[in-house]
C-alpha cells in the first residue's frame, strides 16, 4: 500500500492508448463475489442498450462465486476478463478502459440496475452539452431515498468542517452548510457539480484522452473523486443529470472485501488530500499557497483520522453490543444466583476466576452457534447455545472440584441464562415488528414476518409465489397478496394468494391500512405494507423505479426486492435470500427422539396450565353465553380415536375445552391442522394424514399461512420442516406469530 501511496502522480500523468471509436456507449463493472447482483445488473443492461451500438465489459477481480462462470454461460456478448487476483477498482476499470470503443464509456458498479432509457437519455444529454465531460444520473437506494452520494463536493477544509460538525445534517437547506451532499439542491433538478459517485460515471471520450484513466494508487475507493476532480482541472464540467435514474444496492462488493474496508477508505481520503491539497503539489487545490492554507492542510488530515478513529469505535461497538449485553446478563444471573444461595453478593467477589471461566464457555458456545454473526438475534440459537453452555459449566463441577462454585448457584444461573439470553433477543424481534424500529441489518427480516407483496404477471410467475409461499426457512416474508400486471386479475387468486389490485392502481393500496392487523391500539403504528417484491420477468425497471419514487414522495419508507427471472434468489439491500427448494439433505424426525418429544410434552403443560390459570375467570363468567358442548371424534396419525369438545357458541372462547385437551395429552400447542368443522353431531372424521407422527396442534406453521390455500402436499411439506427442525422455541415462535394474526 505504501508504494501506492508515493506514486499517485506517476499514475495520473500518462497517455492512455484507446481502441477506435466504433459503439455508442462502452460499459465496464467491475465485479467482486457479487454474482447475483450481477446477473440482475446485466439482465437490466440487456434491456436499457436496445437502442444503442454497445459494449459491455465485466471485469472480475478474482471472484470466488463462480460470477465468471456465471457471465460465461448466461451472457455471451459480454466481452469478460477474469483476474487471477484482486487489483482493485481503478486498475481493474482501467483494465477494460484501454479496450473499450465507445464515444461514451460508462463505469457501473455490478450491484446497480438500471432504466431501461438510462443510456439513451445519458446519450442525449451530452450530445446536447458538448462541454461537459463526465455525467451522473439520479441514484436511489432499495427503499426509494435518494443516495446522496451521487452529487456532492470535495471536502475542502470548510466542506470537511461541516460533515464532521453535524452541521450537515442540522442545517442541509443551508448552502454554506448543505455543500458536502449538496442536500440544498432540488433532487430532480439538474445541476453543474463537482463530484458524482462512481456507482455511474458517463464520460465523454475525449475528456477521458485528455484527463486519463483512474489512479491505480487509489485501490477501493477515493479513485472517483480524484477523477472528477481531474476531469475540473482539465475544464471539463461535470452534471448531475436527474431525468433517468439507477437503484444502488449500496456497499455489496465491499461488503465482500474484508473487515480492512474502513481502513482502505480513510486510507483513500488521506491519499486524496496528499495529492490534491497539499500546498506544495502541482496538483493543489492551494495551487501553492502556504501559510494558512498550510494550517488548513494538517487540519483536514487530522479531521481524517479523527473520523476514522471514531468509526473504527463505532463500529468495534456494533460488533461488541451483543456479547457484552449477554456477559451483562450472565453477570446478573450469577449475582442473583449467588444472593438465592448464600444471601450475602459481597461472596462473589471470592469467585471471580470461577464466572469467569463460566462467562467465557457461555461465551464461546453462543459464538459457535452464530449468535455473533448472522444468528444475532436468533432466540432458538441462542437457547440452544445456552443449554449446552450450562450442560458444560455443570459437568465442571463435578470433574473439576477447584472451579466447583455451588451448584445451585450453576443451576440457577444457567436456567436464568437459557431464559434471559433468548428472551431479550425475542423481545427484540417483537419489538421490531411492532414497528418500533430498534435496529436495522439482520432485523430486516423480523420474527413475525414483514408484510410483504409480490408484483408481477402471475400466468408466468406462479412459481415464485409457490416457493415464497412453501419454504418455511423464509420467515421475513409475509404474504398478504399480490399485485398484477392485468387490471383483469384482480379479484383472482395465485398460490392461495389474492391479487389485490394491479400496478396502475398500486398506489392506492400503498396508502391503504391493512384491516386485518390486530395491533391498531398501538399509537401511530399501522398495518400497511413494509416490502414490495418485483419479479423482474415482464416488468420494465423504469416502471419499477417510478414506483420507488412514487412511494417516498408519498411519506412511505418501503424495502423493495427483486427476484430476477430465474427464481432462484431475491435480491435486496439486506442481501440475498435463497427461494429454490430445499437441497437434498438426510432428514431426522426429531420428535421420535426421547428429549425433543419430553420437552415438547413439558412445553405444552406448562402453557396450556398458564393460560388456564390466567383465563379462569373470565371463562367462568363467560360460561352462560357459550352455549351447548358438543364433540367430534377424529383419527390421529397412529389411528387413534380422540374426542374432542366446544361449546356451540362464543367465537374463539368456544375452543377452551380445548386448553383440557393439551394437559391431557391429546392435543398439543404446535402440530398438524384439526380437522374439526361446524358439524354439530358426534361423527367421525377420517381424514388424510401426512404420514408424521405429529399430535394434533391448536396452532402450526400450515395454521399460520392463513392467506394461502395450501394443499395437503403443501402442508405435509410443513409439517416435515416442523418435525426435522422443532425446538421449542420454534414453537414459542409459531404461537407468537398466530397471536399476532387472530
Amino acid at each position: 500500500m505504501t508504494s501506492r501511496l508515493n506514486s499517485f502522480a506517476s499514475a495520473t500523468i500518462f497517455e492512455p492508448r484507446f481502441e477506435e471509436t466504433s459503439y455508442d456507449v462502452s460499459v465496464i463493472i467491475v465485479n467482486y463475489n457479487v454474482r447475483e447482483f450481477l446477473r440482475q445488473s446485466l439482465l437490466s443492461l440487456r434491456k436499457a442498450l436496445v437502442e444503442l451500438s454497445a459494449e459491455v465489459f465485466v471485469v472480475d477481480n478474482a471472484s470466488t462465486d463462480r460470477s465468471a462462470d456465471m457471465v460465461r454461460q448466461e451472457f455471451s456478448e459480454v466481452r469478460l476478463i477474469s483476474n487471477r487476483e484482486n487489483l482493485g477498482f481503478a486498475a481493474a476499470n482501467n483494465q477494460a478502459l484501454r479496450q473499450a470503443r465507445g464515444r461514451l464509456v460508462v463505469l457501473l458498479n455490478p450491484d446497480t440496475v438500471v432504466q431501461e432509457d438510462t443510456f439513451v437519455a445519458i446519450r442525449d444529454f451530452m450530445d446536447a452539452h458538448p462541454d461537459t465531460g463526465m455525467v451522473g444520473c439520479k441514484v436511489l437506494n432499495p427503499d426509494g431515498t435518494l443516495q446522496l452520494a451521487c452529487r456532492r463536493s470535495f471536502p475542502t477544509p470548510w466542506v470537511a468542517f461541516t460533515r464532521l460538525s453535524g452541521l450537515s445534517r442540522l442545517f442541509p437547506k443551508n448552502r454554506w452548510f448543505g455543500r458536502y451532499n449538496l442536500t440544498y439542491l432540488p433532487e430532480d433538478e439538474t445541476a453543474e457539480v463537482e463530484a458524482i459517485s462512481g456507482s455511474f460515471m458517463a464520460v465523454r471520450r475525449d475528456a477521458l484522452a485528455a484527463v486519463g484513466m483512474l489512479d491505480e494508487a487509489f485501490f477501493l475507493y477515493g479513485e472517483d473523486l480524484d477523477w472528477c476532480f481531474r476531469m475540473r482541472q482539465n475544464g471539463w464540467k461535470i452534471h448531475y443529470f436527474p431525468k433517468t435514474q439507477i437503484v444502488h444496492f449500496k456497499g455489496e462488493s465491499a461488503k465482500q472485501s474484508g473487515l480492512d474496508n474502513l481502513r482502505q477508505f480513510y486510507q483513500a481520503m488521506g491519499l486524496f488530500v496528499r495529492k490534491h491539497f497539499r500546498p506544495d503539489s502541482s496538483f493543489s487545490f492551494f495551487r501553492g499557497k502556504s501559510g494558512l492554507f498550510l494550517l488548513a492542510y494538517w487540519l483536514l488530515h487530522v479531521a481524517i483520522w479523527f473520523r476514522a478513529a471514531l468509526a473504527f469505535v463505532q463500529s468495534l461497538a456494533r460488533r461488541l453490543a451483543a456479547p457484552m449485553f449477554d456477559l451483562a446478563l450472565m453477570q446478573l444471573s450469577m449475582l442473583v444466583a449467588v444472593w438465592l444461595r448464600f444471601e450475602n453478593v459481597n461472596l462473589f467477589g471470592n469467585f471471580l476466576i470461577i464466572d469467569f471461566v463460566y462467562s467465557f464457555i457461555w461465551l464461546i458456545c453462543l459464538a459457535l452457534f452464530g449468535c455473533y454473526r448472522r444468528a444475532t438475534y436468533s432466540a432458538s440459537q441462542a437457547f440452544a447455545a445456552a443449554t449446552i453452555g450450562f450442560l458444560i459449566n455443570a459437568s465442571l463441577t463435578y470433574f473439576f472440584k477447584q472451579y466447583a462454585f455451588s451448584r445451585a448457584v450453576v443451576l440457577i444461573a444457567g436456567l436464568m441464562n437459557i431464559l434471559l439470553l433468548s428472551a431479550w433477543r425475542l423481545a427484540v424481534k417483537v419489538l421490531h415488528h411492532l414497528g418500533f424500529g430498534l435496529f436495522k441489518g439482520p432485523l430486516g427480516k423480523t420474527l413475525l414476518g414483514q408484510r410483504t407483496v409480490i408484483v408481477g404477471d402471475f400466468a408466468s410467475d406462479g412459481a415464485l409465489v409457490e416457493k415464497l409461499k412453501m419454504n418455511p426457512a423464509l420467515r421475513g416474508y409475509d404474504l398478504l397478496g399480490l399485485v398484477s400486471l392485468d387490471g383483469d386479475e384482480v379479484g383472482k387468486s395465485y398460490a392461495g394468494l389474492p391479487v389485490l389490485t394491479s400496478l396502475e392502481r398500486f398506489d392506492e393500496l400503498l396508502r391503504a391500512e391493512n384491516p386485518d392487523f390486530p395491533l391498531k391500539f398501538i399509537k401511530g403504528k399501522s398495518g400497511r405494507i413494509q416490502q414490495v417484491i418485483f419479479s423482474t420477468q415482464r416488468i420494465p425497471f423504469g416502471r419499477i423505479l417510478e414506483v420507488m419514487s412514487r412511494s417516498r414522495e408519498a411519506g412511505q419508507r418501503l424495502s423493495f426486492k427483486l427476484v430476477p427471472s430465474h427464481l432462484d434468489v431475491i435480491i435486496g439491500k439486506s442481501g440475498i435470500d435463497q427461494v429454490t427448494e430445499m437441497p437434498l439433505l438426510e432428514i431426522e424426525n426429531r420428535l421420535a427422539k426421547f428429549g425433543p418429544a419430553l420437552a415438547k410434552r413439558l412445553f405444552d403443560v406448562a402453557l396450556a396450565g398458564f393460560s388456564l390459570l390466567v383465563l379462569s375467570p373470565l371463562l367462568l363468567v363467560s360460561w352462560p353465553f357459550l352455549g351447548k358442548l358438543r364433540s367430534r371424534v377424529i383419527l390421529t396419525p397412529s389411528g387413534r380415536q380422540i374426542r374432542l369438545w366446544r361449546f356451540s357458541r362464543g367465537g374463539r372462547f368456544a375452543k377452551w375445552p380445548w386448553l383440557i385437551a393439551v394437559l391431557s395429552g391429546k392435543l398439543s400447542w404446535v402440530g398438524l391442522e384439526i380437522p374439526y368443522g361446524r358439524g354439530s353431531s358426534d361423527d367421525k372424521a377420517v381424514v388424510s394424514h401426512p404420514g408424521i407422527d405429529l399430535p394434533f396442534g391448536l396452532t402450526g406453521l400450515a395454521q399460520i399461512n392463513r392467506r394461502a390455500q395450501l394443499s395437503q402436499e403443501e402442508k405435509n411439506r410443513l409439517y416435515l420442516y416442523y418435525v426435522t427442525h422443532y425446538s421449542p422455541l420454534l414453537d414459542l415462535e409459531i404461537i407468537f406469530r398466530k397471536m399476532f394474526r387472530i
